[in-house]
């Protein structure tokens, strides 16, 4: 069985990105296994979710954060290709509008969060302002922000506190924040940007803007290291999921859903005694 703490990045402890693999042995003995494994967890997620839809107690927002090519667009269709799309909601974050520039950064963001009994999905999310932002500094010119900001660390960490202080409110208030980054190495995102290059029913998903980026490869890994150092909390851990191998991302995303769903410990609503004399009463009506 797998076991997703195993990919937590433990809070409070020094996080070396590096330290962490990007390609695991494989779960399952064979393809057939893995495939029989994942479809049996997209039915228990299925279960677990009409679970908390009728329990309506919690929510739960699943964050993805990765490099290009990681695997995101997949992991969200496979691991939750069973659930009801009336429990599921699935944003995706590009560059802010000009309307969403005029906010502070967690502003877009949090118009999104999901109701109770719901899972929310934030394909990218507010982390952007501490990674890409990070990354390309010159980004917060748009922001007019009122104090002038730069490379300064005293910024970031303001950044990493507003975060830290969202999700720990969204945890008392019964959302659950699970955040995963897929850990791509840089030698299969080569490969998958081939692969987009050379099948052309995937030219669509490639662009010289990835090319760009690519060539900040060991700035963006700085700035998720210090990221997820920064933001990895009990209530909030961060789990870095090997992303080389895509089908074992998608087993392990699964099953760290799976369990933020057994911690819940949810139950159906229980029916009164007076309730339940109304449905027998029913019932006897319909049978006659």
């Amino acid at each position: 069985m797998l076991d997703s703490a195993a990919f937590i990045a433990t809070p409070g402890k020094p996080f070396d990105l590096a330290r962490h693999p990007t390609r695991i042995d494989p779960i399952c003995a064979s393809k057939h296994d893995e495939d029989k494994l994942l479809e049996h967890h997209v039915k228990r997620l299925d279960e677990c979710q009409r679970l908390q839809y009728a329990a309506n107690r919690h929510a739960i927002l699943l964050i993805f954060q990765a490099m290009d090519a990681a695997g995101k667009d997949g992991a969200i269709r496979h691991v939750l290709s069973g659930v009801n799309p009336q429990g599921c909601q699935v944003f995706s974050y590009q560059h802010p509008s000009a309307n969403e520039l005029q906010h502070d950064f967690l502003w877009r963001t949090t118009r999104d969060l999901p109701e109770r009994g719901r899972i929310g999905i934030f394909n990218r999310s507010y982390y952007e302002e501490v990674l890409i932002v990070r990354v390309h500094p010159d980004l917060l010119q748009a922001e007019a922000l009122a104090e002038p900001v730069g490379q300064a660390e005293a910024f970031w960490q303001g950044r990493y506190r507003s975060i830290i202080g969202l999700e720990r409110h969204l945890h008392d208030n019964g959302t659950r924040v699970v955040k995963i980054f897929l850990h791509l190495s840089k030698d299969e995102q080569r490969k998958r940007f081939l692969d987009r290059i050379d099948d052309p029913t995937k030219n669509w998903k490639f662009t010289e803007s990835d090319m760009v980026e690519r060539g900040f490869w060991d700035a963006y890994q700085a700035a998720y290291q210090a990221c997820i150092a920064a933001t990895s909390t009990v209530e909030a851990p961060w789990y870095v999921v090997p992303a080389d191998d895509k089908v074992t991302a998608r087993l392990i995303v699964s099953q760290i859903l799976l369990d933020t769903f057994d911690s819940l410990d949810m139950r159906y609503p229980m029916v009164s005694p007076e309730r339940r004399a109304e449905l027998m009463k029913i019932r006897k009506s319909l049978e006659a």
